[in-house]
């Protein structure tokens, strides 16, 4: 089992316990207390639980090796399960909003809890910044969107219960319910939007594109360094979970040998897995030198400097 399939499980275990954790405490004070409220933010954490289990089951599946129906391997399947979770996402923002569209046209203003139910709240509130914190964090390091997503679940949670206590204060203290509605309105449409931002920014990679042309620039020079390597086109770029499957097409001397063809390619693929330490793997065409081909697909650096003109 790889490092990086070992902090996503460690991570989704962390997830699954500190939500189970806090669903468990909300439900039973939610009972103590009588807070419709507090039980309902309880069953909330548990259906979060179920998120971290989808993460750790596709753990499992992005360690399971290569085999002839998927020749390249499980890792895509981390692209799969954050689509999930952009729609779970997409989901919690979608029934606050339905719920706060209800409490206005029932003109249902928030039960005023008990102190308990207050503290189990903040409790919460600061549990789940724990795990935000935590999630996004290995997610950014070991380049997870998987993780990541989990990240923003946890926060739009945080939002969720601030916005309940936004809600308390503006109803009860400052005697303006209004803006109760207005503040749940605004984090449920924020939520919306943040479930459709992660489900567009994996489209690129379900597509085989990548959004950093940066990398392009790096196959390019990396070829350039090997002699007897030349005019680098026809780069196909794609992410495979954290890394890249790259093919590409060089000229070389059309009077060398195969075997002295095959060691430029191959010093081409070592010097491109050296510049790009993220690289799953390298397939180099070799072409003879002057060879003229309508290039359907792929890119030449002059093709991406154009793109940017």
């Amino acid at each position: 089992m790889s490092e990086r399939t070992k902090t996503i499980r460690k991570a989704s275990t962390i997830g699954m316990v500190g939500n189970a954790i806090l669903a468990v405490a909300k439900i039973i004070i939610g009972i103590i207390s009588g807070s419709y409220a507090v039980i309902s933010d309880g069953l909330d954490s548990s259906s979060d639980i179920l998120t971290f289990g989808i993460t750790f089951y596709t753990s499992r599946i992005i360690n399971k090796p290569p085999d002839y129906k998927f020749p390249y391997g499980y890792q895509r399947a981390e692209a799969i399960a954050t689509k999930v979770l952009s729609f779970v996402i997409f989901f919690v923002g979608a029934q606050l909003f339905y719920s706060t569209i209800l409490r206005i046209i029932e003109n249902d203003p928030h039960e005023m809890p008990s102190m308990i139910a207050l503290y189990v709240t903040i409790f919460s509130i600061v549990g789940k910044y724990l795990l935000f914190v935590y999630q996004y964090k290995t997610g950014k390091k070991i380049n997870s969107t998987m993780l990541i997503a989990n990240g923003k679940n946890m926060r739009n949670d945080i939002l969720i219960s601030l916005s309940v206590l936004a809600g308390l204060f503006f109803t009860y203290i400052l005697e303006l319910p209004v803006f109760d509605l207005i503040i749940a309105m605004a984090v449920s449409l924020w939520i919306m939007k943040e479930a459709f931002s992660i489900f567009m920014e994996n489209n690129v990679e379900l597509m085989d594109g990548v959004e950093d042309s940066s990398v392009y620039y790096r196959i390019f020079d990396a070829v350039e360094e090997v002699e007897g390597a030349s005019n680098p086109h026809r780069v196909r770029l794609r992410k495979h979970a954290n890394q890249y499957v790259i093919a590409l097409d060089i000229e070389v001397d059309p009077d060398i040998t195969i075997c002295d063809a095959h060691q430029i390619a191959k010093k081409v693929e070592n010097n491109i897995r050296d510049n790009i330490e993220e690289t799953y793997d390298v397939m180099v065409h070799t072409e003879p030198l002057g060879n003229e081909e309508r290039e359907q697909f792929g890119l030449s650096r002059k093709k991406l400097d154009n793109y940017g003109k």
